[in-house]
């Protein structure tokens, strides 16, 4: 399935039916006075979760949205049908904005969470209504309002407990492959993961979920890439782990590329790096223990590392359990 994490629609709520201007007319009572009915109200547009959809795909082939009108007053004090709701569903973890100012109407977190975001319009009075001790005739009915209308915008946040960053051909697929039921694509090739994808873990302490981002690069912030507009998916992540290729194909330095990756993710929102962050050398099965000991008591020291670092070998699943434990621990 495509994964779709945005989407612009637009809504229009039911308008209210029309009151009625009748009067009874019956035999042997000339004056029956007035019996128009009111109208019904328009229908209400909710918007509501699905635990069971996980992008918004489906709002992308519809863009328009509308509610139930309201049925018209009739004779004998009849009232108008109501016009039916429209419920719009999507995945938990959307956050609704309208487009025109992009405020934030609510963020959706709950399964089966329902929110009212156009309300329908109010019926029109029939000519009853409006009969008094001085007007026993009323030729008098109103109309029923429009419902609201609005442009909502609507963006998908990934919930997950754990986000996985780094530069393309890390890893990162890999180990998600190894720790979980998701089976993402894994190749030599850079942007393999071209779209986040969520996997669930199982360790003895505890469940999470992990969501792997498309690798970033070099001046994502400015466009380039893949994996730049998928990193508001980590701002609800609990930690995140940078994957560090220890030994990379292209023979690029470790210490600029782990810099590559802190300084796209400050570029992009420093509020990110005040969450916990871990480093995760990767491939260790490519270099004798020594020379790896060596390796990366050295990068650490040059970087001046302060939070956690661990060292794992996907390929070979080494202490790949170990460090899933570990952070089910902090989580």
């Amino acid at each position: 399935m495509k994964f779709i994490d945005e989407a612009n629609i637009l809504i229009i709520a039911g308008k209210g039916g029309d009151g009625c201007i009748s009067f009874r007319r019956e035999k042997y009572i000339p004056y029956g006075g007035p019996d128009g009915g009111n109208g019904g109200n328009g229908g209400n547009i909710y918007i509501c979760t699905n635990k069971n959809l996980n992008t918004l795909m489906h709002l992308n082939f519809k863009k328009t949205f509308y509610a139930e009108n309201g049925g018209n007053g009739k004779p004998k004090l009849c009232t108008g049908k109501n016009g039916k709701n429209l419920l719009i569903y999507v995945p938990i973890g959307t956050i609704i904005k309208i487009i025109k100012n992009k405020k934030i109407i609510s963020k959706i977190i709950l399964n089966n969470q329902k929110i009212l975001l156009a309300k329908g319009g109010v019926r029109g009075l029939g000519n009853n209504h409006f009969k008094s001790s001085i007007n026993r005739t009323p030729f008098k009915k109103t109309k029923g309002l429009l419902g609201e209308k609005k442009k909502i915008y609507l963006e998908l946040l990934l919930l997950a407990d754990v986000g996985l960053i780094g530069l393309p051909n890390s890893g990162k697929s890999t180990f998600v492959n190894i720790i979980s039921a998701a089976k993402p694509k894994i190749d030599i090739y850079p942007f393999t993961t071209i779209k986040p994808k969520l996997g669930v873990v199982y360790t003895e302490k505890k469940t999470f979920i992990i969501a792997d981002i498309p690798g970033i690069i070099k001046n994502s912030s400015k466009g380039y890439g893949l994996g730049y507009r998928f990193l508001k998916h980590i701002k609800r992540c609990k930690l995140l782990l940078l994957m560090i290729d220890i030994k990379p194909l292209d023979k690029s330095n470790i210490i600029d590329n782990i810099k590559i990756i802190i300084n796209e993710l400050k570029l992009y929102d420093k509020e990110i790096l005040k969450k916990p962050y871990w480093l995760i050398f990767n491939k260790m099965d490519l270099i004798n223990k020594k020379n790896l000991d060596i390796i990366i008591k050295n990068i650490i020291k040059k970087i001046n590392w302060k939070n956690k670092y661990y060292i794992i070998s996907c390929l070979k699943n080494i202490r790949v359990k170990f460090l899933c434990n570990k952070i089910a621990e902090f989580l």
